[in-house]
């Protein structure tokens, strides 16, 4: 497994962090979770990426948990294998047994997403065993009032019931090292990350907040950090078709003041 440290909120420079949708073997993009179209082999967008600066990679099966199968580990080892930075993995994990698969096929992290909203208990056990370090609490979230966001489950398929901010609240006493907040109302809109989300979640825990979804500009990246007290920032669809590189990103927050990986 690869070594991991463990990353307190507001400490260390700003993340910059490519997502890659899996779906059939392929990279996929689209807008609040439909049309999706082609954005390349995840192992050539991997390696580019990394050559570009991207200090994390994150990559999701967004097919799995509604086919109900695991993540595709085949993929995780190439790409792994391939690049040097950290991956963190989501989409299907149902069990310890396949958080282990995941990490032992080169994955630094495991994003706990359909699963653990339906037994949130998945998240203490993986915790124990694996350290929280390795364990990420990812949501899909949508806004059903002003102060209010539901999980959705399946990839934005099932509505839950479940109130986004407390269950990742719970999520961290359980033992969640990091969050990964997707706002499904912002996905691919390119109008900005969900800012209320963002401060909703960030102002109730001490484990870094990755901001994830709606991107459009250099601005939104900023704002994420300054007003939505984010401590990475995801993109996907910007980065994939060339609108924004990872360079350019971490150019603008460092002239804006904020610190980033070289």
């Amino acid at each position: 497994m690869k070594p991991i440290r463990v990353i307190p909120a507001g400490a260390g420079p700003i993340r910059v962090i490519p997502a890659l949708d899996l779906k059939d073997g392929r990279v996929v993009t689209g807008v609040n979770y439909l049309g999706l179209r082609d954005a390349g082999d995840p192992v050539e967008c991997a390696i580019a990426y990394e050559q570009a600066g991207a200090d994390e990679l994150c990559l999701l099966d967004i097919m799995a948990s509604h086919e109900g199968r695991g993540t595709t580990v085949s993929v995780v080892e190439q790409i792994t294998k391939a690049v040097s930075i950290p991956l963190t993995v989501s989409g299907g994990i149902r069990s310890v047994e396949d958080i282990e698969r995941l990490l032992e096929a080169g994955a630094s992290k495991v994003g706990m997403t359909s699963p653990s909203i339906k037994r949130p208990e998945l998240i203490s056990e993986a915790a124990a065993q694996f350290g929280s370090a390795r364990v990420v609490s990812a949501v899909d979230a949508k806004r059903v009032a002003d102060d209010r966001w539901e999980i959705y489950i399946n990839g934005g398929r099932v509505a839950t019931g479940v109130d986004a901010v407390e269950f990742v609240v719970d999520a961290v006493r359980r033992g969640a090292g990091e969050l990964l907040l997707n706002s499904m109302d912002c996905d691919g809109a390119k109008t900005g990350y969900d800012l209320a989300l963002l401060r909703a979640v960030s102002s109730r825990v001490d484990v870094p907040v990755i901001a994830s979804s709606g991107a459009g500009t250099l601005e939104h990246f900023y704002e994420a950090v300054t007003q939505g007290g984010a401590q990475a920032v995801l993109a996907a669809t910007l980065f994939h078709f060339g609108e924004l590189t990872v360079g350019q990103v971490k150019q603008y927050l460092k002239e804006r003041g904020i610190a980033v990986h070289a």
